[in-house]
């Protein structure tokens, strides 16, 4: 399949690229209803591309039926309004049915999580992902890359094999070494997106990032939109703008070695009546002297 027929997928990855929460009812369970609202949300408030199954949305808390029904809710709720990537991983036989599984209920791109496997060789990474892109060529695939070690000649070495592997959620804490990656790979025969969310797009996008993942988005859609548009129209003083706006935000998130990342999310939509604040361990809900100051920040963004 040519690059040209991946052109819808294309564009979606160069977008604010949201990352739904997984809400939980008071039984533990998925709630369905809250995420179909928070979907919607999402979706009335501007967002064309939404990855369920991503790491705010608590992929690895999940069971493989619950991933399957956040997928398919999320298609559902979507329908031709969104571009939906449907987040995948695990063992490659598990990520493998997941993307098929997404394939079959209309997603038009997956994201492969990067494998939390102790032992990861970089050949062996490149082994991993085509396996899953072979099993779906006509999907749009994007490796989630964490591994600073990870070399950009092994990316294209990928889509050598895989040319439904269009761009890359870049998540290296590091914009040197994501401007020297991109180069190495290939700029233009990806579509790279900021993989660390709002913090961090201003300097990826500088070096060639397109589009951002973004979970804030879930709390304050207008927000996200405002950064991208700053970016696209490439004025930086713009963004910083709003950078400085979510600052704390953000800083709350990635304490502690981001203990906090989808536990402050869930605050803020608590704080707004959208989800209840569970979250699944190994996160851990907000102790009650953190709230206050997590809810004062959502309704600032919600005037």
């Amino acid at each position: 399949m040519s690059s040209v027929a991946f052109e819808t997928q294309r564009a979606a990855l160069a977008d604010v690229v949201a990352i739904p929460v997984t809400p939980f009812a008071a039984d533990g369970s998925v709630d369905r209803d809250a995420h179909r609202a928070l979907l919607r949300r999402l979706l009335d408030g501007g967002i064309r591309t939404l990855t369920p199954n991503g790491n705010t949305g608590e992929f690895y808390a999940l069971t493989p039926e619950e991933r399957r029904l956040v997928t398919e809710l999320t298609l559902d709720e979507a329908g031709d309004r969104a571009v939906v990537l449907v987040g995948v991983g695990h063992d490659i036989a598990t990520a493998v049915a997941a993307a098929r599984h997404a394939r079959e209920h209309g997603a038009q791109m997956v994201m492969v999580h990067q494998p939390v496997h102790p032992y990861v060789s970089q050949a062996g990474w490149v082994d991993y992902h085509r396996a899953v892109a072979a099993a779906v060529p006509e999907l749009g695939v994007v490796p989630y890359v964490r591994n600073a070690q990870l070399a950009g000649a092994r990316l294209a070495e990928l889509a050598d094999a895989c040319p439904n592997v269009i761009g890359v959620k870049y998540a290296v804490p590091d914009a040197a070494k994501f401007a020297a990656f991109a180069r190495d790979a290939g700029l233009d025969r990806f579509v790279w997106v900021a993989g660390l969310a709002e913090p961090y797009a201003p300097s990826y996008f500088s070096a060639g990032a397109t589009g951002f993942t973004s979970g804030l988005v879930n709390v304050a859609p207008a927000v996200s939109l405002d950064m991208i548009e700053a970016l696209r129209s490439g004025d930086y003083p713009a963004a910083m703008k709003v950078w400085e706006q979510i600052r704390r935000f953000e800083e709350l998130r990635a304490a502690n070695g981001s203990a906090d990342n989808v536990t402050v999310v869930k605050e803020a939509l608590a704080a707004l009546g959208l989800c209840r604040r569970d979250v699944r361990p190994p996160s851990r809900q907000l102790p009650e002297e953190g709230r206050a100051e997590v809810a004062a920040i959502a309704a600032g963004w919600s005037l």
